[in-house]
């Protein structure tokens, strides 16, 4: 066994490649842009329509559960009123007070659904007057209009200029586009800062919350009050039945018209999205579903409103966004 340094000749050429030979160790991929997927999958679910045997499925077992619950209720009841009667007729008197509350609540339903039919067949009557600039036609529909908004203070102001000035008016544009001012726009501000306000909730929770699904959960309660918020303004009041099928109405035309899916110049152009985007995915599928939510908020204003919008100019959605998200993540 040798003592002292071991010697090792380099003179040989080396049997791989050296330090310099090798190739440079590849960057990261950039993370991908966001793509407010609590909002697509809210869009998703919301516009999905059951196919027909799921429709027969939940009809048979709905009326399968009401069958087995009238005959539990109506044996529970008289046996009751044959064991104890004072008692079983005080749950009786109960049950019937249920029964005229659920018929209270079906009666709402059904004026609810009247309502939205209402704005609908209006909203396609000022279409059709525009399009083929019937005065006539016009005029029907403004004098339904006024009636819509016979009982609310804060239209009082627009219905009595649109009496004034209506008899000056010589053309369906130019008498529908009187309404469209005087009447519909202290509601389009009101509707604006609905939707504002729902863009604002949904962003802040998608970019401070981290729990799973609490983004799709709020992005979708806040979609549903919104939608139900903005046809009350309209004069549209829908109940709880009204407003799943009015939200179903308005997200199945956004998915129709692939308006849920965010291009890179959205999030560029709104909030500094793309940069928010690199510091912070999360923050960035905030100003995403924000932004989602605003497209929703002005789909639903043109499914609401009573009247196209034709005078008056759409809201923007880069406009709203930027105005619900000032201050929120940072001055723009």
């Amino acid at each position: 066994m040798s003592k002292g340094p071991i010697l090792i000749d380099l003179d040989e050429a080396p049997i791989g490649p050296g330090p310099d030979a090798v190739p440079p160790v590849p960057e990261s991929e950039t993370p991908s842009s966001p793509e407010g997927r609590a909002m697509q999958t809210v869009a998703t679910l919301a516009a999905r329509r059951p196919s027909r045997l799921a429709r027969m499925f939940w009809g048979v077992l709905v009326a399968i559960l009401g069958a087995v619950v009238s005959v539990a209720a109506w044996d529970f009841l008289t046996g009751l009123i044959t064991r104890a009667p004072l008692l079983g007729y005080g749950v009786t008197v109960l049950v019937g007070v249920f029964l005229l509350v659920l018929l209270i609540g079906a009666l709402r339903e059904l004026a609810a659904f009247s309502r939205l039919a209402r704005i609908d067949k209006l909203h396609r009557a000022a279409e059709a007057a525009l399009m083929a600039n019937d005065l006539p036609g016009a005029r029907r529909v403004t004098r339904s209009l006024t009636r819509l908004y016979a009982s609310r203070e804060d239209t009082r102001w627009g219905r009595e200029r649109l009496a004034e000035y209506e008899a000056e008016q010589f053309d369906a544009d130019s008498l529908l586009g009187l309404a469209e001012i005087e009447l519909l726009a202290p509601l389009d501000k009101a509707a604006t800062r609905e939707v504002e306000a729902a863009a604002r909730q949904v962003a802040a929770v998608t970019a401070l919350v981290p729990l799973a699904m609490a983004d799709v959960v709020v992005a979708l309660t806040s979609n549903l009050r919104m939608i139900r918020r903005v046809a009350e303004i309209y004069g549209g009041r829908s109940g709880t039945l009204g407003s799943w099928r009015l939200a179903r109405a308005v997200m199945a035309h956004l998915v129709a018209t692939g308006a849920v899916a965010v291009g890179d110049d959205l999030i560029g152009t709104i909030a500094g999205g793309g940069v928010l985007s690199k510091l912070s995915r999360r923050f960035g599928e905030g100003i995403v579903n924000g932004a989602l939510t605003a497209r929703v908020g002005v789909a639903a204003m043109e499914v609401c409103r009573p009247l196209p919008f034709a005078r008056t100019k759409r809201p923007s959605v880069t406009g709203l966004v930027k105005r619900a998200l000032t201050g929120l993540f940072g001055q723009e």
